[in-house]
């Protein structure tokens, strides 16, 4: 079982202290890492419009609530390997119902527009996102298309129509997040925004500067950002707290005109 995973007999709070120490020995590299920082900042920038909370609050709690509400589903790929060991995820699931958790997030990534690959992808995906589904949480599907990839143009072509099948294939009243890299043919992902079984298409930047982050995306009708490089793009340590809040806050302002501006 990976260290970050948590373990079957520890609460929630064991686990917390797990992911936080994961977080400080492998920094940007640890899966919860971006989206507690994401949830800091978020939560800073919020505190700055609400008088009576400190942005360090606004920071904590930020951070606490997206650890809290996106509970990861963690596991290792095996090297070669068409599946994926993913050993006692039903009784985490359960443990998540239990805990008011929304949905889990699934990520694999794809590094070229192979289509026996993407298929097999997808359809791992989404096997999992059923499981997910039956215990009452919402799958969050996520499978990156490399951004500096040749052939980045033919892969999503083929994640589109990938993605498209297994849609259909699910019960009519389920639905599915979609998170996806920004695609190279404007509203590409048209057809899986409007699905009736997905519930929201969010953008990944995926190593895409903001600039050119928030310029894809405002040329995708109905993506909005889930950014995290992005986001932080810009921000450092050594700035002053006046630097540092307009700095994110800049950048939030950008994203969200991005979201909105089609």
């Amino acid at each position: 079982m990976d260290e970050r995973e948590p373990g079957n007999g520890q609460d929630w709070i064991d686990d917390a202290r797990n992911e936080l120490s994961g977080m400080l020995k492998e920094g940007m590299e640890h899966p919860s890492t971006k989206p507690v920082l994401t949830g800091a900042a978020v939560g800073a920038v919020g505190a700055m419009v609400l008088p009576v909370i400190t942005w360090p609050v606004g920071l904590a709690a930020g951070a606490g609530y997206m650890l809290y509400l996106y509970r990861r589903v963690v596991f290792g790929a095996q090297k070669n390997a068409d599946a994926a060991a993913m050993p006692d995820l039903d009784a985490l699931l359960e443990r998540a119902v239990k805990a008011g958790i929304f949905g889990t997030k699934m990520r694999s990534v794809i590094n070229a527009a192979n289509p026996e690959g993407i298929k097999a992808v997808v359809a791992q995906q989404f096997e999992v996102g059923r499981q997910i589904l039956g215990h009452g949480l919402v799958p969050i599907i996520e499978p990156e298309v490399t951004i500096s990839i040749a052939d980045k143009a033919e892969a999503e072509d083929i994640l589109r129509d990938a993605i498209a099948a297994e849609l259909d294939a699910l019960p009519e009243d389920s639905q599915v997040m979609l998170k996806l890299t920004l695609p190279e043919s404007a509203n590409l992902y048209a057809p899986l925004i409007a699905h009736p079984r997905v519930m929201r298409v969010v953008a990944l930047s995926g190593g895409y500067a903001r600039d050119e982050a928030n310029a894809r995306l405002a040329r995708n009708t109905g993506m909005v950002a889930s950014f995290s490089r992005a986001l932080t793009e810009g921000l450092s340590d050594a700035q002053t707290d006046d630097e540092f809040n307009a700095t994110i806050g800049e950048s939030i302002r950008s994203i969200y005109d991005a979201s909105v501006a089609s």
